[in-house]
């Protein structure tokens, strides 16, 4: 029976009104691939008749939050918004699914209010799971989630909340084993989508009107485990692909691995009229005995090759840095080994990540560990660098002529924002005439808080694509 029978015939059975559409809502923790994966199975419930209302505003029939787990921080966000829905709507059901559920499904069941905990190999499966849900007499949370070996299934998914920018998945899994990390015990070995599968996918992006597509997964450049030999592929074969995608104005690469980041990656994007001059290269530390023990595939040296071969060939390049502080038994020289060689790498910005200990990885029985206090220090210190590292490479950019993507949000002080091709944040008045616009400016300036601002625009400078 579809759910949407489903649904009606068991408000009936409450006496309630069977006439009203069923909405649902989501709350997505975590990486972009997680937003990607929701707005994925937010497709799936709407055509199974499925309203969606945004969370917060109005009391929806189901509820779907789903998870991270990459610290501990991020699993106490779930309990939170758990405790949220059970005050906005006690009757709804609830389910939760994402890296937390796979990692923790009975802990998650037994939590009051939430009605099904769902495993990697079911998440994209809600539709059927719900049927049963409405039908079960039980108000005792279940839970279904096979072992993480078992998942060798790739799910495509893209995120286009905008006419902007979509997130197109291209790969899941990690068969890394990084000392710190959950992530391939939450979504399994590598695995890829076809190319095939992927270029079909940005044509159908495309056709919504979005100019921009970031490719994301747990680890890109990794790109083509999982498939069939009759598929076989790398990350170099697939961008190669993808910029004959002519319908797409740009496309950027999300995190990608610095001993994955070949010099062919590198010689493509350069070349690239499609692939902007944006990197975004996971780091963790900055002192070879920490990135040992962090089981890290590459030392110091490999990571400022990379950086060095990338601005040989593309100096107005943006690079971002994912930084981790406080890793057990990190001394003060060690972190400042990390803090001095970011300092001296001509990198734009930095995420960086207080080490939060996690179960069932090898970094958790490391000791000595370092104190919280001494942790949120450094994450301190790494951040302010971080400030000033992006400001003097905006400050870069004055004079410029830059190609700036506008964006369809109105923001604050009603400024128009954008994104420059190497990443730079740009405002100026709102017109809603440019949004979604690529237009040619030169920057002028940057502001107090750090974004970079144009004084005038001309007409003759805008592209509508």
């Amino acid at each position: 029976m579809p759910i949407i029978l489903l649904y009606k015939n068991a408000l009936r059975k409450q006496k309630m009104n069977s006439s009203s559409t069923p909405s649902v809502s989501f709350y997505t923790l975590g990486c972009k691939l997680n937003y990607t994966e929701t707005e994925a199975i937010s497709r799936q419930m709407q055509s199974q008749g499925f309203t969606e209302v945004a969370f917060g505003e109005n009391p929806a029939d189901v509820y779907i939050i789903n998870t991270c787990s990459v610290t501990d921080q991020a699993d106490k966000k779930c309990r939170y918004v758990l405790r949220q829905v059970r005050r906005m709507a006690p009757e709804a059901k609830v389910i939760v699914v994402g890296c937390y559920a796979q990692l923790k499904p009975a802990e998650i069941a037994a939590i009051p209010g939430v009605d099904l905990v769902l495993g990697a190999s079911e998440k994209f499966n809600i539709p059927q799971h719900l049927s049963n849900l409405y039908e079960k007499s039980s108000n005792k949370g279940t839970y279904i989630a096979c072992d993480i070996d078992n998942v060798a299934d790739f799910k495509t998914a893209y995120a286009s909340s905008t006419r902007t920018r979509a997130f197109l998945k291209v790969q899941d899994g990690c068969d890394y084993s990084c000392s710190f990390c959950t992530i391939p015990l939450a979504r399994g070995n590598s695995r890829s989508d076809t190319i095939e599968n992927i270029v079909s996918t940005a044509y159908e992006i495309a056709e919504s009107g979005v100019r921009e597509i970031v490719l994301t997964g747990v680890n890109i450049g990794d790109y083509g485990k999982g498939l069939a030999e009759e598929n076989k592929a790398s990350f170099l074969h697939l961008i190669q692909a993808l910029d004959k995608v002519t319908d797409i104005a740009r496309f950027r690469i999300s995190s990608i691995e610095p001993n994955l980041l070949s010099e062919d990656i590198i010689d493509f994007v350069a070349a690239s009229e499609r692939f902007v001059p944006h990197f975004h290269i996971p780091l963790q530390a900055g002192d070879n005995r920490i990135l040992g023990l962090m089981r890290r595939r590459y030392r110091r040296e490999l990571y400022a090759e990379r950086v060095a071969a990338i601005k040989a060939k593309m100096p107005d390049a943006c690079i971002g840095v994912d930084i981790m502080v406080g890793f057990p038994t990190e001394t003060e020289t060690e972190f400042l080994n990390s803090y001095h060689f970011l300092n001296e790498l001509p990198v734009s910005y930095f995420h960086v990540f207080t080490y939060s200990e996690r179960s069932n990885t090898l970094a958790a029985t490391l000791r000595p560990a370092v104190a919280q206090n001494e942790r949120n220090r450094r994450s301190k210190m790494l951040r302010i660098l971080s400030d000033k590292k992006k400001r003097f490479f905006y400050t870069q950019n004055i004079g410029k002529m830059q190609q700036v993507l506008w964006e369809a949000e109105r923001q604050e002080g009603n400024f128009l924002h954008g994104f420059t091709q190497n990443y730079v944040k740009v405002k100026t008045p709102y017109d809603a005439s440019l949004i979604n616009t690529l237009q040619t400016i030169t920057v002028d300036g940057v502001d107090a808080e750090g974004i970079a601002f144009i004084s005038a625009l001309q007409p003759t400078d805008v592209a509508l694509l």
